[in-house]
């Protein structure tokens, strides 16, 4: 029997609602975007000000994040480390801001966050993930 856990609508709106509060502490113009496990658009969010450029950038840190299971930090630190093969695998975004949502074990889908530096994209995605997990 599988147990596959789904990633709702609900939850995103939690995710959402936190990084979206996350940036508003900070004054981040910023795009948000999540997706379940499939890589599937669930929620975006353009706050005042952010730059139209973000949208498809924060989608994509999303994408990658689900699709390859990690955090997207995780291609900018083998860019940075001289590894530039990652540079064309398919599907990859190596600018950090992109997190995968793991509950019980399981990829339920990703957060995504572009607009500012990005560690900066970061925080705010590790922000809906832990309202999110309960961590906050």
């Amino acid at each position: 029997m599988n147990n596959k856990i789904s990633l709702t609508l609900a939850d995103a709106k939690i995710v959402a609602a936190a990084a979206e509060a996350e940036a508003g502490r900070n004054n981040w113009p910023v795009v948000i975007a999540i997706v379940d496990d499939g890589a599937h658009l669930i929620s975006l969010l353009r706050l005042d000000n952010a730059q139209f450029g973000s949208i498809d950038v924060a989608i994509q840190k999303a994408r990658a994040a689900i699709a390859f299971r990690r955090p997207t930090k995780v291609w900018e630190e083998h860019i940075t480390d001289g590894r530039m093969r990652y540079l064309g695998l398919p599907g990859t975004l190596p600018i950090e801001g992109g997190l995968p949502i793991v509950v019980d074990s399981q990829f339920v889908g990703a957060v995504g966050v572009s607009g500012v530096r990005s560690h900066e994209d970061a925080q705010i995605a590790q922000a809906g993930l832990d309202a999110l997990l309960g961590k906050t």
